[in-house]
């Protein structure tokens, strides 16, 4: 364990039950200190496979935006979907459904999860 109990290395089922108890895991890397919010099995700025498993901030700013007018079968089309910058110094980011008006650069907060096949985080 890397910290605090954390699960290591992280998997996607822990990284969603992580999701499902409002918190949100992601791996730094050991080597070069680049952070991802998602189980991967290496880095991908260096390569190394020398990760940890970190909790999040469950805040973060709006990088960037788009609406899926063409959706999924899961989904119903005209969903917003954002990257949302976690304002970490390993740069973390996440991919998630946005329920806000929320644009570029505004505030957002991780507040729910989205139940389909799969946990997905949700900001407002």
């Amino acid at each position: 364990m890397s910290d605090a109990g954390l699960p290591d290395p992280l998997t996607h089922a822990e990284w969603t039950a992580g999701l499902r108890d409002g918190r949100l895991l992601g791996q730094r890397c050991v080597a070069c200190g680049n952070e991802t919010a998602a189980p991967k099995a290496a880095c991908n700025e260096c390569g190394s496979r020398e990760i940890e498993t970190v909790e999040l901030p469950t805040e973060g700013t709006v990088y960037t935006v788009t609406t899926i007018a063409v959706a999924p079968a899961a989904f119903e089309g005209g969903y917003r979907v954002a990257v949302v910058d976690l304002g970490t110094e390993g740069n973390a980011r996440v991919t998630a459904r946005l329920e806000a008006d929320a644009e570029i650069g505004d505030a957002v907060a991780f507040s729910d999860v989205l139940e389909v096949e799969e946990a997905v985080p949700v900001f407002r």
